[in-house]
């Protein structure tokens, strides 16, 4: 198996909701996840979150903290699909207005158990589930 890649992404909060982006590409191409992506070389894992953040969503993000970190297994038939994903919580000013850009084709707040309905990695679900542990049992099932 390859050296996974490493990769950041943003959990961002507002009055319950989170944001998530629909993805344009693959991997997780249609699917709806936290903002983020491949680091730049030189770039620490905290840097990325913050980068990706604003690069999909216009969203300026301070004060990142880790949350969880996750391989990401390789996709079958998807070359450069093994990554190190790590993931934190992040602030964002509230009076900041969200835009999809870059390859997000949307932005938008979800309530967790929204979340659950949406099609998400699998790695969402899990930090959903863990965000709002009222969840769990409906997560389970």
């Amino acid at each position: 198996m390859s050296m996974p890649r490493l990769a950041s992404s943003a959990i961002v909060e507002r009055a319950g909701r989170y944001l998530l982006v629909r993805r344009g590409n693959p991997p997780a191409a249609d699917l709806y996840a936290f903002p983020g992506g491949r680091a730049e070389p030189g770039e620490t894992p905290e840097e990325t979150a913050l980068r990706e953040l604003l690069e999909e969503t216009g969203l300026t993000g301070r004060n990142p903290r880790l949350f969880e970190t996750v391989e990401l297994l390789p996709e079958a038939g998807v070359s450069d699909s093994h990554y190190m994903l790590s993931v934190f919580q992040v602030d964002a000013d509230d009076a900041e207005t969200v835009e999809a850009q870059s390859d997000a084709l949307e932005a938008k707040w979800f309530l967790p158990e929204e979340i659950l309905d949406l099609p998400t990695p699998e790695s969402v679900r899990a930090c959903v589930l863990r965000l709002a542990p009222s969840l769990s049992a409906r997560g389970a099932a």
